[in-house]
């Protein structure tokens, strides 16, 4: 079995594969400060480390990409695949600075269908739109995540409540806690419905719609018109990068 990792800066996405499919998926929350050896005991907990013959990582965070690393090596006696400079991923980049395109937008981008333009929403720490064409990455934009919301409403208001991320009933909140669950929840959705719409008028074409990431089954019911839900797609695009390497 192949050990796949997403590493994003609020949550560690594992995947098994048997190299054609992503079977299970596990979730770790990222801690830079955590040893090696916890993270190893944590996967223990998860996984059959007898099972697994090969490791691929997409990070963003590189101090818990060095630990990642050093379980691979020193436990599993594997040396890991970390997608960046030199490995070979099937996406073209252009734009400004092609170096600066993080590992978790290129596997969104690998795991695209060729001869397809796409929207990927990458619903995570921050919320990234992929626009992909032709296994190209033509343009992003970022912007910040449902839990970055919440922290800055939280961090610098008086009376504003620490919330759970949940969907209230109606769009129009009653008491304080809806009223916020409604904006960042509605208001994603909102924000995705608006940005699609600008990004389709300027590249003047139309593009599959696909929604990833941690948060996407919460906001694929909100979103009101046609898209793809995928929570495993960056999974599915490391595994893509894997099998272009693995010889």
């Amino acid at each position: 079995m192949i050990l796949l990792f997403d590493v994003g800066n609020t949550n560690i996405t594992i995947g098994l594969s048997n190299g054609d499919v992503v079977c299970e998926t596990y979730r770790l929350n990222t801690e830079v400060n955590k040893a090696a050896v916890e993270y190893y005991m944590n996967l223990k907990a998860l996984i059959n480390f007898d099972d697994i013959t090969d490791v691929a990582i997409a990070s963003v965070v590189p101090r818990v990409t060095e630990k990642l690393v050093d379980i691979s090596k020193n436990q599993l006696g594997i040396t890991p695949l970390v997608v960046g400079p030199g490995v070979k991923t099937g996406v073209n980049v252009k734009t400004d600075h092609p170096r600066e395109v993080g590992a978790d937008l290129i596997a969104d981008a690998a795991a695209t269908m060729p001869g397809k333009a796409t929207l990927v929403v990458d619903l995570g720490t921050a919320i990234k739109y992929i626009y992909v064409d032709h296994k190209t990455i033509k343009g992003v934009v970022i912007t910040p995540g449902v839990d970055i919301s919440i922290k800055a409403l939280v961090g610098n208001t008086a009376l504003l409540p620490d919330i759970d991320i949940d969907v209230p009933k109606k769009v129009l909140g009653t008491h304080t806690v809806a009223c916020m669950q409604s904006g960042v929840t509605y208001g994603v959705a909102a924000q995705i419905e608006g940005l699609v719409k600008r990004i389709r008028r300027e590249v003047g074409k139309d593009f599959e719609l696909i929604l990833t990431g941690g948060l996407s089954k919460t906001i694929a019911p909100l979103y009101e018109g046609e898209m793809t839900l995928d929570p495993d797609l960056t999974l599915k695009g490391l595994l893509d990068i894997f099998n272009r390497n693995k010889t």
